[in-house]
């Protein structure tokens, strides 16, 4: 089970988390979880590169170490990179020290200032320990959730979780996996297309 689109009341429950940026611009922001992973993330920089667009990867630290090339190029095209933990660990079902750790062994490979929760699942005592570790820190959440990782959900459908709820500001979450990579294929161009043609810019975080 998943939202779309972000609720009120975790935005209230959660008032120190990004959820979304200033609505007063026509700029959107394209963030990508899990990676990276050869070819799915190939994909991803292939086409941002083809729009023009930079956006925002969410990186897991196991997958840095893995394929440090990958990482390496998503730096070199300018896109912004941010901390995912290093295991795609779960804040909700984690000890706050063990998944300190893992954040701190992905910040090494990352060493940014942004940082989001997999599956947006973050106790506010783990929040008050990274702030701690990072005052700057800029823990990142969203308010359009493709449901690209849903292999029960078409490519069509996922396409549309994203025009129907992206408006100004709006932080939309896709991700460079195997997993999600048969929806992305379709969802990512056309979403990229149809956001431009309506004079969307796309900034990175």
């Amino acid at each position: 089970m998943y939202l779309v689109k972000s609720p009120l009341l975790l935005k209230w429950y959660y008032p120190s988390l990004v959820w979304n940026k200033s609505r007063a611009d026509k700029v959107v922001y394209l963030t990508f979880d899990d990676g990276p992973i050869p070819v799915v993330t190939d994909f991803v920089l292939n086409t941002l590169k083809s729009f023009n667009c930079k956006a925002t990867f969410f990186c897991i630290g196991d997958n840095i170490n893995k394929h440090a090339e990958i990482f390496e190029q998503v730096k070199s095209e300018g896109h912004a990179i941010g901390n995912h933990t290093f295991n795609h660990l779960k804040g909700w079902k984690t000890e706050d020290n063990t998944y300190i750790q893992n954040f701190k062994s992905c910040q090494q490979l990352t060493d940014t200032d942004l940082f989001r929760p997999p599956y947006g699942r973050i106790k506010k005592s783990q929040i008050k320990a990274l702030r701690k570790i990072n005052p700057q820190l800029n823990i990142i959440m969203w308010d359009v959730l493709s449901g690209d990782f849903d292999v029960d959900l078409s490519p069509e459908k996922c396409y549309e979780n994203v025009i129907k709820n992206t408006r100004n500001g709006s932080i939309i979450v896709f991700h460079d996996s195997l997993k999600a990579f048969d929806r992305l294929k379709f969802a990512l161009p056309a979403t990229l297309k149809f956001l431009t043609a309506r004079g969307y810019e796309f900034h990175t975080l």
